[in-house]
């Protein structure tokens, strides 16, 4: 890469140290990535804290998945079909040469489990709009920690609305909702 134009040691060092970060992913954003039919990201989170390893995962009963909040017969299914797949157990050892899964990060302050005192448990978080203070992957791991959940879209069943700078359509959903909106300040103060 030093022979192209505009490329100094610094940078090929910066693509480098990229490219090998990318290779390290946590067990839920490696089940997200094999594209598991019904297998959406905060099931991916489920399944990555109650089975703690890929191993444990792929070789789960239908009555063990099942038995998860918010895995029901059709999601267990599909995990076990696909498991089940000779192609994809191949395509999940190629992936595992080139990747490293990490321990799922642990939130600073937080226990595995939900906090029984805390304003978040039970409660649902939609993240829109850029966050300053911390990247909106840590935020909500911090939500999930505390025993909430995140979903990716509005609807009356959310219960707060983190607004970033620049946020868009899913901040004037929200306002139509009557969801409550707070900032990313006062969602920080929240978790404590």
């Amino acid at each position: 890469m030093l022979s192209l134009p505009r490329f100094a040691e610094k940078s090929v060092d910066n693509i480098l140290s990229a490219i090998e970060k990318a290779r390290e992913v946590t067990l839920s954003r490696f089940i997200i990535s094999l594209s598991i039919p019904q297998v959406g990201e905060e099931t991916a989170h489920d399944l990555a804290r109650h089975f703690g390893t890929l191993e444990k995962l792929m070789g789960a009963k239908i009555e063990e998945l099942q038995s998860i909040y918010g895995v029901g017969d059709v999601v267990a299914e599909s995990l076990v079909s696909w498991f089940g797949d000779m192609d994809n157990k191949k395509q999940v050892g190629d992936l595992l040469k080139q990747v490293k899964i990490l321990t799922e990060k642990k939130i600073s302050g937080a226990v595995s489990g939900p906090v029984k005192n805390s304003v978040i448990i039970g409660k649902t978080f939609v993240f829109t709009g850029s966050m300053t203070s911390l990247d909106r992957d840590t935020a909500k791991d911090m939500v999930r920690a505390l025993g909430g959940e995140v979903s990716s879209s509005v609807s009356k069943e959310t219960d707060f609305v983190v607004a970033g700078e620049s946020a868009g359509s899913k901040l004037e959903k929200a306002e139509s909702l009557g969801v409550k909106v707070i900032t990313e300040e006062e969602f920080l103060k929240m978790v404590g």
